[in-house]
């Protein structure tokens, strides 16, 4: 049976840590990564993210998180691609990993509010 990809994102759910935009942008100390394409991110960019497409993640991750222990948090435009991205993450070794799982105008007025 080939998955959906709104039937992936539910699998990926139930072994990765989701939360709010808001809950996330209280850690201050955290590292968060815009997983979306780089058109997105240039048209609506988020202050302090990092942007590594979710399709080149596993190439480019360690050039920003380091340590298997790092906070880090995905974002994306709906939390899809933030979910299945973290899923991966978790997968390869780094063990402090959260989707935002909400969309990306959430996520901006989130920043903006902290």
């Amino acid at each position: 049976m080939i998955l959906s990809v709104p039937e992936l994102v539910a699998q990926a759910k139930n072994s990765v840590d989701c939360v709010s935009a808001a809950q996330a942008f209280t850690h201050k100390n955290a590292t968060f990564i815009d997983v979306r394409e780089p058109a997105e991110t240039a048209a609506s960019p988020v202050t302090n993210s990092i942007n590594i497409p979710r399709g080149v993640l596993e190439m480019n991750i360690a050039k920003y998180c380091t340590n298997a222990d790092m906070e880090i948090y995905l974002h994306c435009a709906s939390g899809g691609r933030a979910t299945l991205a973290a899923e991966q993450l978790q997968r390869i070794g780094y063990t402090n990993v959260k989707a935002i799982s909400c969309d990306h105008n959430n996520v901006c007025l989130a920043q903006k509010n902290q």
